[in-house]
This record gives structure tokens, C-alpha cells and sequence, in this order.
């Protein structure tokens, strides 16, 4: 091959791959990662367990996905393929990633802790989801472990699980989504009072120290609770019987 063939044959090629390489950057890139569980069955058929990528930046908004996708497996642990694009990760900004596995409408296991990415440290793609349980109340009372699906109409982020269990002796602790709390309560019928609640002083996301400030803004109006025990939920309702916090039966 004459010399100047050959030169125009190398440009051509270098140009190729060139094209090639942006094409790919311009494509995304991908997180990979797992999603397990601790207690031992198996998910119906039906089931969806879903994966996200998200913005948790903002403590006044919700979390914005950057990417979502669905695991697979025959069981346990899930494995993911989360695509997304470079250019949505910014400076300053803090990133996590997300499971929930639902049936339909129900459901059955989430995320409880952040599993954050793109940090200072390993991106902590593995990810163990908690198990929440929809059972039939036994009677009209308070008493139980709950989990928050809905706080101030704002719902919940699925990452920072806000939890409540209340003893029947009216001790009370749970976790706000970051910091662990405790405490008392007065029951009295369908009346129910929250004392004044001490809590640790660790720092979290602005998202997740939002979320917990509207909890622990919510419990001191609380006035009454209202149960439905078909569904498992405790709602919480201040002194017009507004709705404060709706929570599930762990």
C-alpha cells in the first residue's frame, strides 16, 4: 500500500473510532447493582422491582429520577442496569439510588436507608430492601409499628423511611428518616396526644431533613388517629380532623 494511501487509510480509521467513542459518551453510561432481601420467599410473578437513579439535592421538592429501571432474577439478589446521562450529574449536588418492589398496587418491600452515588465514597449500589406488611388491625387501637406513607400531603421519599411504634403503655420512639427519636403519647379513645419528643442530632440530605421536620411539625398538632383496618393504616388527624400523616402496619 502506497505511503500516501496508507496515511489516508489510518486518518479515516482514527476518525472512525473518534465517532465511535462520542457516540457511546453521547449514548450514557450505566450503573450496575443488586437488590436483595433478608427474609426467605419468593415474590409472586406479578412483581415489579423497580430501580432509580435520583437527584436528592433539594430538601423543598421531590427527589428527580434520573434514570429507572427494573431488576431481574429469578430470586434473589435482583441484579440492575440503571442507564443515565453524564451531563445530568452536577458539581455540589448529592445522588442515590432507590428500590421498591411492588405487586400492582401494593407494596411489598423498599428501600430504608440511602444508598448513596457519585459521592466521596464507593457508589453503594447494593441495595437491601425491608419488607413492609399489609395486615388487618385487631381492634381500634394506636398501638403498633407504622411506616409513613404520606406526610402533610407532600408523600414520603423513598429512600428516608420515617417509622412510628407506639407501645401500649404509650411509650413512643421511631426514626424521622434520619435521626431516631422517642418519647410519649396520651390515648384515649380515638383521642391521641404526642408529648414532646427527644431525638439524636445527626445530619442528613436537606430532602431527608425536611421530611423530617414536617414529621415531627405533624405530631405535635396531632389530636385524634383514625384506623382502616382493611388496608393496615393509621392516620393521624389534628384537631379539625384534617389529615396530618398516613402510615402502614409494619
Amino acid at each position: 500500500m502506497p505511503g500516501r494511501t496508507l496515511s489516508k487509510w489510518v486518518a479515516a480509521m482514527v476518525a472512525i473510532m473518534t465517532l465511535g467513542a462520542g457516540a457511546a459518551m453521547a449514548d450514557g453510561a450505566v450503573l450496575t447493582g443488586t437488590v436483595s432481601y433478608r427474609v426467605r420467599i419468593m415474590l409472586p410473578v406479578t412483581a415489579n422491582v423497580r430501580v432509580q437513579l435520583l437527584d436528592v439535592s433539594l430538601a423543598d421538592a421531590p427527589a428527580k429520577v434520573l434514570g429507572e429501571t427494573t431488576a431481574e432474577g429469578a430470586s434473589p439478589p435482583y441484579h440492575y442496569v440503571i442507564a443515565y446521562d453524564p451531563s445530568d450529574i452536577l458539581p455540589g449536588h448529592r445522588y442515590a439510588v432507590s428500590a421498591r418492589i411492588t405487586d400492582g398496587d401494593e407494596l411489598l418491600f423498599i428501600s430504608t436507608t440511602q444508598h448513596a452515588v457519585f459521592g466521596d465514597g464507593p457508589d453503594a449500589t447494593d441495595i437491601m430492601v425491608e419488607r413492609v406488611v399489609k395486615q388487618d388491625l385487631p381492634d381500634a387501637s394506636a398501638v403498633g409499628e407504622w411506616v409513613a406513607e404520606d406526610i402533610a400531603g407532600g408523600g414520603v421519599i423513598d429512600y428516608a423511611q420515617t417509622t412510628l411504634t407506639i407501645a401500649a403503655d404509650g411509650a413512643v420512639h421511631g426514626s424521622g428518616g434520619c435521626n431516631r427519636f422517642s418519647g410519649s403519647a396520651t390515648i384515649d379513645g380515638s383521642a391521641l396526644r404526642f408529648g414532646p419528643m427527644a431525638a439524636t442530632n445527626m445530619a442528613c440530605t436537606p430532602a431527608q431533613m425536611d421530611q423530617e421536620q414536617k414529621f415531627f411539625a405533624a405530631l405535635g398538632k396531632v389530636a385524634a388517629f383514625r384506623l382502616d383496618r382493611t388496608q393496615g393504616k393509621l392516620v393521624l388527624l389534628d384537631d379539625g380532623h384534617d389529615e396530618l400523616v398516613v402510615l402502614a402496619a409494619l
